[in-house]
């Protein structure tokens, strides 16, 4: 499905912002990148979005070559930008112009009720609490149908229960259409309750340190012992992401061999 391949951005200022990644993403599975401030999760999502180009390497989306912005790819970003001139049922249908009025108003209304938000369609983005505008946004990368869907902490900035709620809504949406998804968060709870596997990246460059998956059941509880495993895992993994790398190295052997015994 997606493929990157030793895919390396260095920028003008010599920055070098990732070295080397290479990860598969299998069609309709959803990963998660987390990692500490400055790994290039961003840049890795821009560069997959076709927001930016790549210094080396290449990206490929079920066998073609990404090089630009392409309609199979959706994204959604930490902040809703919503079009303040048009109203949440054209902002959701923004990107159906190619479809007939009918088809484009039955398409809308769909994702509107998905995401809870059929009696807004008529009000401006202005007139909506945030974690609102986000479910718009959510809507509007859906909608589309994209193979790919790439979601840059699309819930940072929002308090837990809504947080939660809009994860329950991201999951239905996906789960009709079962787009691929990569998810950027700083959030171990978030990736271990929405994600098939997490990737933790480390920075200076960015590159990936460790990979793991997780096997949960769907819909995940939160307070249930396999879903603190994986969260008590992950967190200590990203722990070790952020340490020297001798120490790393050192701590990983560790935990190998424990997991072994």
């Amino acid at each position: 499905m997606l493929e990157l391949a030793r895919l390396s951005k260095t920028y003008a200022d010599g920055t070098h912002a990732l070295a080397d990644i290479t990860l598969e993403v299998r069609e309709s599975e959803i990963v998660s990148l987390v990692g500490g401030s400055g790994c290039g999760k961003t840049t890795l999502l821009r560069l997959i979005a076709g927001l930016d180009r790549p210094s080396s390497g290449e990206i490929r989306l079920d066998g073609e070559r990404l090089t630009e912005p392409n309609p199979s790819v959706g994204i959604v970003f930490q902040e809703p930008r919503l079009l303040p001139w048009l109203s949440v049922a054209d902002n959701v249908g923004f990107g159906l112009s190619a479809l007939s009025g009918g088809e484009r108003r039955a398409r809308v209304a769909h994702a509107l009720d998905r995401v809870g938000l059929s009696e807004h369609a008529g009000r401006w983005p202005r007139e909506l609490s945030g974690g609102q505008q986000q479910r718009v946004a959510i809507a509007r990368a859906f909608v589309t149908e994209p193979k790919l869907l790439l979601l840059d902490e699309p819930f940072s900035a929002l308090d837990a229960f809504t947080r939660a709620s809009l994860h329950e809504h991201l999951l239905g949406l996906w789960d009709e259409s079962r787009p691929t998804v990569l998810l950027v968060t700083h959030d171990v709870q978030e990736a271990v309750t929405l994600a098939d596997r997490a990737v933790v990246m480390q920075p200076k460059p960015g590159r990936i340190f460790d990979e793991q998956p997780l096997r949960l059941a769907r819909p995940r509880d939160k307070l249930s012992p396999g879903f603190e495993s994986a969260t008590r895992r992950l967190l200590s993994t990203l722990d070790n992401s952020l340490k020297p790398a001798h120490l790393a190295k050192a701590e990983r052997g560790r935990e190998a061999a424990a997991l072994w015994w």
